[in-house]
């Protein structure tokens, strides 16, 4: 059996430039796969549709998430959104575009989705079935003990771990989860995410996506990982890395020609890309002519 593969980016305007960036760099370097998914705003449609390609493909949130949630002009944050829905608190974008993934998962035709946030730049070639042998999907989990949360974000992670829990119906007993699920470029199962939201339909009574919707405690890796690693029990479905193929660069002063040049130099041999988050304020022509992609693609 051999497993069909998309790439799935979600994204907004405010990420154009990056999010071509990004398809400039999948059409250079990535292999594998059969389509690539970007999910944005319905208003953001026709921004996005010059992207399209005969492997690259634009798909609405009005296609894929209910339509009581929708999107408002943020009146405290100037060109942001928020979403508002009758089930809980208004939603950010970081929110949003994560359930926008979940959904797409569980809908698509693929077998396999490979998250990429808009951010994101390959830099060396990638095969996006080197993340599955056939039957098993790589899936990531890595050890606290590698990779430990920083003290100012241990509070949210556990929020995010507990939140988790409350969906998927996992007795909390006091011990912290030994492993973190967060990274860039990862692999999700379309059959697995079908019954990780089952299963939130069966514990909260409720369609999962109004149960995901109703906190803005989210994160949709460590959803998936908890229900892979406590509830799922298929062991034939994953097999876990803790190989993160992305380096990302998560907060930080902008850096220069000079810093991205030691940056990309610095890679591990695995890594094949990098994400050096939009709110760094790198500015995406520097890191185009970095990683040495031409200007006119796209």
């Amino acid at each position: 059996m051999s497993l069909q593969v998309a790439l799935v980016t979600s994204s907004y305007r405010g990420d154009l430039e990056r999010c071509r960036l990004l398809c400039d760099s999948i059409d250079r370097f990535a292999t594998g796969f059969s389509r690539h998914y970007l999910l944005v705003e319905a208003a953001d449609v026709a921004l996005f549709r010059s992207f399209e390609g005969p492997h690259r493909r634009v798909v609405s949130e009005r296609d894929l998430l209910p339509g009581w949630l929708r999107p408002v002009p943020d009146p405290l944050r100037r060109g942001r959104r928020l979403w508002f829905s009758p089930f809980g608190p208004p939603l950010r974008g970081w929110h949003v575009q994560q359930l926008r993934r979940i959904a797409m998962a569980a809908a698509m035709e693929e077998d396999v989705l490979v998250s990429l946030d808009s951010d994101v730049v390959f830099v060396r070639p990638f095969d996006a079935a080197s993340l599955h042998d056939g039957t098993a999907v790589h899936f990531t989990r890595i050890p606290e003990a590698r990779r430990p949360v920083l003290p100012h974000l241990r509070a949210v992670h556990d929020s995010w771990e507990a939140r988790a829990a409350a969906l998927l119906g996992i007795a909390e007993t006091g011990r912290r989860i030994e492993f973190g699920y967060i990274a860039t470029l990862i692999a999700w199962r379309r059959d697995t995410v079908r019954e990780m939201l089952a299963r939130i339909e069966a514990v909260r009574g409720r369609s999962a996506m109004r149960a995901l919707a109703g906190s803005r405690a989210l994160s949709e890796c460590t959803i998936y990982g908890r229900f892979v690693d406590e509830v799922e029990g298929r062991p034939d479905r994953h097999v876990a890395v803790a190989n993160e193929l992305c380096a990302v660069y998560w907060d930080g002063p902008p850096m220069g020609s000079a810093e991205l040049a030691r940056y990309l130099g610095a890679l591990e041999p695995r890594q094949v890309a990098v994400g050096l988050q939009s709110f760094t304020g790198t500015d995406p022509a520097l890191i185009r002519a970095a990683v040495g992609l031409s200007s006119g693609a796209s």
